[in-house]
């Protein structure tokens, strides 16, 4: 059943944490939309970069790189999924738009927990798709603002693709004359207003577009529109102030019947305030999706970031076919900065959650997936399409030297000691309450489940069951080690079995 709008209104502000009023600064996250091109039950917003969804890698970057957890997330279609992704934390608020109506009126929804303690620091407001924006593209903007004194900044960036491909708006800047011949002086170059692609393809292709700045005529053809590269990435830094002023006087006759927040250049410009923009350094870090197959490559793009940051530290099999979560890569980095050099091996396919730990000396081979709180030690080797997993609140280790065998699945509440090898075929899983710790030197091999299972050092285990069993190290005259074979539970369930032979 749907959502009432005050139900959901109401389960977010659940979510929503105190404001900090005396921070310069503040993030607003437009992450409303759902994304008709994208063809998803799923928000656009969740659907995942590098392994975490769009919006979380907004937030983050927003979060370091204007340095203030000072975040506004302006949500609406599948509201309560993105908002529940996103979680509760510090100074962080969510705002339910209810009718998706541009931009414009995401950014008024936006303002609105602002305007009853009159907020004067500065609003920086992102597309929550952006997922490939990073803290120090965001670093560079908010110093531009910060350093040029003006009262709204657009970031932009120049279109590397075909012309006819570009569905941005355009940054339309004053040209060198003006419409009778003279100079634009100081003026040329200033960012007149931004101008929707559908606009665009909406004028009269035999008129003119005119553009009235400082007193002065521009004009500009469609197609000379069509053709500038430089266009608006959705990225904007306003004053507080004059954002408030005017974010009410925006119309909506444009091509969509839609406000949008581009519309302020132009409001900004006509009240004599301010307007500048500032350009991206990094092409990929400005891209946002609206389809699979743009998302796709924006993967593609952070799994090359990825193999460029670890290509000559450790060895990563196929550059195309991997996936290392970011954490695991600070924490590659910061091992070869402490201890390289560190010899650690990657096979093609392998994946590796956000909370696995690496030492020196591992080998992952291909197709192994590693998914969970997971530390392994020194020289362990993980082998061919091996699943390590546990829940969120346990832990597995795996002890230096260590080797677990192909095809093999370990999971939950689980320590293996060193010198350990878990040959094929063996499933092992610890609980909670019953937890499966294997001393040093165990040998496991053969068909055996191990659960719930205390086993002592240099035990060898073949072909076994093992449940909620304390397996003790016996030794025999000879000095040996007794070792545990064919230890298997007693048949249940036998009245339900029965003979489809005829007799």
């Amino acid at each position: 059943m749907k959502e009432q709008p005050r139900e959901v209104a109401a389960k977010l502000q659940e979510l929503s944490a105190a404001f900090d009023f005396k921070s310069p600064n503040l993030a607003m996250i437009l992450a409303a939309g759902h994304g008709k091109r994208i063809k998803s039950e799923k928000s656009k917003m969740l659907h995942m970069i590098w392994g975490v969804p769009t919006v979380t890698r907004v937030a983050n970057a927003a979060r370091d790189g204007l340095e203030t957890s000072n975040q506004v997330l302006v949500v609406g279609i599948k509201a309560l999924d993105v908002a529940n992704a996103l979680a509760k934390a510090a100074h962080r608020i969510f705002v339910f738009q209810e009718n998706q109506k541009g931009t414009g009126d995401a950014v008024r929804v936006g303002l609105q927990p602002l305007l009853k303690d009159n907020y004067s620091g500065a609003v920086y407001i992102f597309p929550g798709d952006m997922g490939l924006l990073d803290s120090r593209a965001i670093r560079d903007f908010r110093r531009d603002f910060e350093t040029n004194g003006c009262d709204m900044m657009v970031l932009t960036a120049d279109y590397q693709g075909k012309p006819e491909e570009n569905y941005y708006g355009r940054i339309i800047r004053v040209p060198a004359k003006d419409l009778e011949g003279k100079s634009a002086g100081g003026d040329s170059g200033k960012v007149i207003e931004i101008v929707e692609h559908r606009d665009i393809l909406a004028f009269d292709p035999h008129q003119p577009h005119h553009i009235r700045f400082n007193r002065r005529e521009y004009e500009f053809t469609r197609d000379e529109l069509l053709a500038i590269p430089e266009f608006n990435t959705g990225v904007y830094a306003f004053k507080c102030g004059p954002l408030v002023k005017y974010i009410d006087t925006l119309q909506t006759n444009n091509a969509q019947g839609e406000l949008y927040v581009t519309d302020l250049i132009a409001i900004f410009n006509q009240n004599g305030l301010a307007v500048r923009a500032s350009r991206a350094k990094d092409y990929n870090t400005v891209l946002g999706f609206n389809n699979k197959s743009v998302l796709k490559e924006m993967e593609k793009i952070a799994r090359e970031k990825a193999y460029d940051r670890l290509k000559d530290i450790i060895m990563i099999d196929d550059k195309d076919d991997f996936f290392i979560a970011d954490e695991v890569i600070e924490q590659i980095i910061g091992l070869d900065i402490a201890h390289a050099p560190l010899d650690i091996a990657i096979g093609k396919g392998v994946h590796l959650g956000p909370n696995v730990s690496l030492s020196k000396g591992v080998a992952i081979k291909s197709r192994a997936v590693l998914d969970g709180n997971i530390q392994l030690g020194e020289n362990v080797v993980i082998h061919e399409n091996v699943h390590l997993s546990t829940y969120p609140h346990q832990a597995l280790t795996v002890g230096k030297n260590s080797r677990i065998f192909q095809g093999d699945i370990v999971k939950g509440n689980l320590t293996i000691g060193e010198n350990c090898q878990i040959e094929s075929g063996v499933n092992m899983t610890g609980a909670d309450d019953h937890p499966t710790r294997l001393g040093n030197n165990v040998l496991i091999k053969g068909t055996s489940y191990i659960f719930g299972c205390i086993v002592e050092d240099d035990m060898w285990i073949e072909h076994s069951v093992l449940k909620n069993k304390h397996v003790e190290r016996i030794v025999r005259r000879d000095g040996s080690v007794q070792p545990v074979r064919w230890v298997l539970p007693l048949p249940e369930g036998l009245d339900s079995i029965h003979s489809m032979e005829k007799k």
